[in-house]
């Protein structure tokens, strides 16, 4: 078996290892979002998502400040670095859009994404957009 073809199997296992990641965390976490809209909250006011799960105060408290600190990094830098990478400030939305259904289902396809994006780039081919040729991104949102 060539490197390439062991680099292939490695990324192709990790990118399958990281989308049953993000339906497991789809699959795990929506039931008890669906129980929270059904009283009443709105998953579209991150004020108010996270301040019920500060109020009770111990673990649920500590998990959503965690959650809270961790989705604001995934924004910043899923924003800066589509756009660094050439994948276009586009796609950086679209992830931050994903992370209202849960960071931990839009991480992981964000890897993915990411991940495919830039072995396409590093491939040679001349349609790819990479960060060491901006004038390969223009017009290319």
């Amino acid at each position: 078996m060539t490197t390439q073809m062991r680099g292939n199997t490695a990324m192709n296992a990790r990118h399958a290892f990281y989308v049953v990641a993000g339906i497991a965390a789809l699959l795990l976490t929506w039931p008890f979002a669906f129980d929270w809209i059904g009283d009443g909250g709105n998953i579209f006011n991150p004020v108010e998502f996270f301040g019920d799960g500060i109020e009770p105060g111990g673990t649920a408290a500590f998990l959503s400040i965690d959650m809270l600190i961790a989705w604001t990094v995934f924004i910043v830098w899923v924003l800066t670095d589509t756009a660094r990478i050439g994948m276009g400030r586009k796609w950086g939305v679209v992830f931050v859009l994903l992370s209202y259904i849960g960071v931990s289902m839009a991480f992981p396809f964000y890897l993915v994404a990411r991940e495919r994006f830039l072995a396409h780039a590093a491939s040679g081919r001349p349609d790819a957009k990479t960060p060491e040729n901006p004038a390969s991104r223009v017009g290319r949102g």
